[in-house]
């Protein structure tokens, strides 16, 4: 199958990064040799060779930054600096730290725990994984990650709703960023759904995100070629697959995105609105949830939070309430006959609910 190729620049992750900064502090220290540029393959594998800024040496410690490029992407990260402080320690192995305007997790629910700063797992490994080659035998090394302008920048994001406190936070699970919210990219979209019509294929397969990308890879063993990433863009790729008569579709993704469109929002960006909570707290109460659950879970901040909350409580059906909303929502906003699927996911791939399920997905 041909491969649409993106119409505007691909850029790269603050974990990225995070990533590459550490690598060239690492080398510096080891070294004691000044680096200008710094090579790095991004967990997609993607390899980039970056430029260091601001390089600095010393005997027990070295410094350097990398300024993020989020591409054509209207990124509120684009440009920053991203700084990493690397120096050895007594203690053995390598230890990943948030210095200035990094932020701190303060509620349930993220990808990193409680007390710990905001530098999710992804660049975490990523960085372990590139200071492993200059652990000394005898000593550890730590990490210090910063973002001198991450405190200013965090009060114009969610994280203060999320509670992500005092800075941004260090993300990316592919490391690339892909341009989204243009027209240019909506068409390369409806391109995509044209070459997998063209190839024989009679499903389409939309995630929204890595998330749903690695789960239609891995756990329904289906080919890259075969899948559509379509980022925020629900409607517009399920009136495009309705429009070239491909009536079987299978929508998967993350349940804080699904959500939306169980409640009517076919563009799943944040600037078009967020009742996720509230949305997940309404089936909760139809599935007769005690009053405490309700007020429990309108009290989190992310809908993964709410997971463990219905888990405990023997809730979990109402994913797949809302999953089955999902498949009438989409069919009332196309009137017409299409066979939708639904697949709802955590963010570790987990399976919350899906529709039909006789389909074999629960």
């Amino acid at each position: 199958m041909s491969k649409i190729k993106n119409a505007f620049r691909n850029g790269f992750t603050t974990g990225t990064c995070a990533q590459a900064a550490a690598k060239g502090a690492g080398f510096m220290l080891r070294t004691q040799k000044l680096l200008k540029r710094v090579k790095v393959e991004t967990p997609s594998g993607v390899k980039l060779l970056l430029k260091l800024i601001d390089q600095k040496i010393e005997k027990e410690s070295a410094f350097c930054g990398i300024v993020k490029d989020a591409g054509d992407d209207p990124d509120i990260t684009n440009g920053v600096k991203i700084y990493a402080k690397v120096k050895f320690s007594h203690q053995k192995g390598v230890s990943i730290k948030g210095g200035e305007g990094v932020g701190m997790v303060t509620k349930p629910g993220l990808a990193v725990d409680v007390g710990e700063y905001a530098i999710n797992p992804t660049p975490r490994k990523m960085i372990a994984k590139e200071m492993s080659r200059y652990l000394p035998e005898d000593r550890g090394l730590e990490v210090v990650i910063s973002a001198p302008r991450g405190e200013g920048l965090a009060k114009r994001t969610f994280n203060p709703r999320l509670g992500v406190v005092g800075g941004i936070s260090i993300i990316g699970t592919t490391g690339i960023v892909l341009p989204k919210s243009t027209e240019a990219y909506k068409a390369s979209l409806s391109l995509q759904l044209d070459v997998l019509k063209a190839s024989g294929v009679k499903r389409a397969v939309l995630v929204l995100g890595y998330v749903g990308e690695k789960f239609a890879k891995e756990a329904l063993r289906l080919q890259g070629d075969s899948i559509i990433k379509i980022g925020d863009h629900v409607g517009f790729m399920l009136k495009a697959c309705a429009k070239k008569k491909i009536k079987d579709i299978l929508l998967v993704g993350h349940i804080g995105k699904l959500v939306k469109v169980a409640c009517g929002q076919f563009n799943t960006h944040s600037k078009f609105g967020d009742n996720r909570i509230r949305t997940i707290a309404h089936y909760a109460k139809t599935y007769k949830a005690k009053r405490s659950v309700i007020e429990e879970l309108l009290k989190q901040a992310t809908s993964e939070a709410t997971i463990d909350i219905l888990r405990k409580n023997r809730l979990m059906g109402v994913f797949g309430k809302i999953a089955q909303k999902v498949v009438i929502t989409i069919n009332e906003f196309l009137d017409t006959e299409l066979m939708v699927r639904c697949i709802l996911l955590s963010l570790k791939g987990e399976i919350l609910g899906a529709y039909p399920k006789e389909n074999g997905y629960e």
